[in-house]
Parts: C-alpha cells; structure tokens; sequence
C-alpha cells in the first residue's frame, strides 16, 4: 500500500509500504479521510521528540473498518464490525496516572500520539492500536457525517477542550486570532454552544483572513499587518475589551496583544504553543493582578472531547464541511504541506 513515512526532517516520502496486519487487540482501518494541520508543517520541517522515525504521519484520521481483531469486543466490551465507520482521537493518554484518574485525560502524563508513537493516517490502511481502544478512543461516526468532517473532529475537540476551560456566557465579546481552520472552529463552537456575543477575527494574512470571514461571518476582522490589533478592540467594546482572548496562532506577539485588550475578568486562552527556540513572553503583571485575568492553557484533547465534537457535527450545532475546503488525493499529499503552510486553503483532507 501507499504510505507517507518520515524519515528525518524534511526527507518525508510517499513510498510503497506492506499493509498493516491486525492483531487480536487491534482493529483495521482503510482510511478514507487523514486531515492536516499546522502540526503536521511543523513535523515536516522540524521533526517532533515524541516521532520515532520511519513513522507514517497523520493524525486527524477517518475511515472503514475493514477486520476486527479476535479479542477486541471481549475485551473492550465493544461491538465492532467490518464496514462500520469510525474516527480515530490523535491524543492517547494512559487512563491509569494521576492525571488520568482526576478525569485530566487531556494532560495525561504518559500521554502517546497517533502518528507519533503509531502509524498514522496518510496511508490507504492503517491498525487502531489497542492503547487506543483500551481508553474508548475509536468513535462511531454517525450516518449523517460524512468522513471528511468525521476527520475534523481531532481539531475539533482541542477547540472544545480549550473552550470548556475558558467559562464562555452569553453575550461575551470573543477574539480570535488566527484565522485558520482551529480559528474557524473557535468561532463556531463559541457561537453554536456558548452564545456569545460579538466575534473579532485577527490574522495578518489578509486573503487568509478575507477566506476564513467568508465562511464563519465575524462581526469584524482586522489585519494586524495593518492596525494595531489592541487599540481597534478597545474602540469595538467602548475601551473594555474583550471578555475572551483565543490565540490560535504560533506567535508570541498575540499572547501580550491578548493580555493587554482582556477586559476586567477577561479569559484568555494560549491554544497556540510558541517555537520552541523562542518561548517566552512579556507579561504585563499587573494587568493580570488589577484586570483579575485569567490565562490558560490548552493543549489537545480527551478522548470524550472527540465524541463531543461528533455529536456537534452531527446536530449541525456546529457545521464543519464548508471548512474542508480542498481535497487532495494520497498520490500528490505532499502538496497538502504547502497548501497548509501558505494558508491557500482553509481546512486541507487527504484521501487515500
């Protein structure tokens, strides 16, 4: 079969490699959709400390299952066919630490990664390995999704993850930076389950953020190319600013833009991580003192985020298919890279 392998960085090839076998823990996959992301540019360019390579990549992952290993059902006490279809969470955590206990899934401190640890999705077949399923980690896909939206439920969920941390009401002023498909996905998981009030979209791609406004409506978008990004919020909101501060991008600048347009009692969310070559910020501590702020982090997904994200999906409470907005063949997904990485497209799937 055909599959991306990563090699070290910048040596990633599409190769011919033998089909996975299934064993007795594990359950099989023709995958029909592997979405992509900004981590997956990163992983193409950088590597990652957690991929052991050869590795095939592709994490936001969707398909048929095609076998059932002997022992899955008994095991798992789950009821798994050939020909049912299913989602696959990207974040494995342990289910026994500490963290895991607590109901922490999301920082699990043994936490693994599809396509990291495993075999990814950019591959016509790839095996549901049993730490997946041992944690409740394949997801029915229900009939009414298709398996180009079932693939973005992984991003999904970390938007969820993130949101439930920052305490969304009705009315709040949200901004978002970074217009992106996570951006877009903000924007829609705090209109369609929290009812906020009016949305700010921040970008300095301009056709990015034209694209993205296009299909998620904010009641503004501003380029920080071209105004300063704080001063414009505070004229929105009459010199409050905003309640929510969601930064959904890799840039250090936004996290100190946030801090400083957050409202008294503002909540902010640092959902994008900074390079690691340069991590750090300026924070202004006495706005988080006087404001009262709250600042959190986010990072990736429970597995119960996933199936959240499926049933919003699926309710159409929040719609994700007008997001996907190029599908790229597995023969040519090495141009899914530079499609992402240019920001030509909003959401980019691979179909094996």
């Amino acid at each position: 079969m055909k599959a991306l392998r990563f090699y070290a960085p910048e040596d990633v090839r599409l190769e011919d490699v033998p089909e996975p076998d299934c064993g007795p823990d594990e359950v099989k996959l023709h995958v029909r959709n592997c979405s992509t992301c900004g981590t997956d540019v990163k992983i193409f360019h950088n590597g990652h400390q957690n991929l052991t390579p050869p590795r095939t990549i592709g994490h936001e992952i969707a398909g048929e299952v095609v076998e059932v290993g002997a022992e899955v059902n008994a095991t798992y006490g789950s009821d798994w066919r050939v020909g049912d279809r299913a989602q696959v969470i990207a974040a494995v955590p342990c289910g026994e630490c500490y963290e895991c206990r607590k109901g922490w899934m999301a920082v699990c401190a043994n936490q693994t990664s599809v396509g990291y640890q495993y075999d990814g999705g950019f591959a016509e077949y790839m095996t549901v390995p049993r730490q997946v399923l041992k944690v409740d980690g394949l997801n029915r896909i229900p009939d009414n999704v298709g398996y180009d939206e079932a693939s973005a439920a992984e991003p999904f969920a970390c938007a969820i993850n993130a949101q439930e941390l920052l305490g969304i009401e009705p009315g709040d002023t949200v901004v978002v930076f970074g217009a992106g498909p996570i951006g877009c996905m903000h924007i829609r998981i705090a209109r369609g389950v929290h009812e906020c009030g009016p949305v700010y979209l921040v970008d300095v791609n301009a056709e990015r953020l034209k694209m993205s406004a296009e299909a998620v409506q904010p009641e503004e978008t501003i380029d920080a190319s071209e105004v300063d990004v704080v001063e414009r919020v505070m004229e929105l909101t009459g010199g409050r600013g905003a309640d929510v501060v969601i930064t959904a991008t890799a840039a250090n600048v936004t996290q100190e833009q946030a801090i400083s347009m957050a409202a008294r009692n503002g909540r902010i969310s640092f959902f994008g991580g900074l390079p690691k070559t340069n991590p750090t910020i300026t924070c202004d501590s006495n706005l988080v003192h006087y404001r009262q702020l709250h600042i959190h982090g986010a990072n990736g997904s429970a597995p119960e985020h996933n199936k959240r994200a499926l049933e919003y999906i699926s309710t159409g409470q929040v719609p994700v298919k007008d997001l996907i907005t190029r599908h790229i063949p597995l023969d040519d997904v090495l141009s899914a890279f530079d499609i992402v990485k240019n920001g030509e497209a909003i959401k980019v799937t691979v179909e094996p």
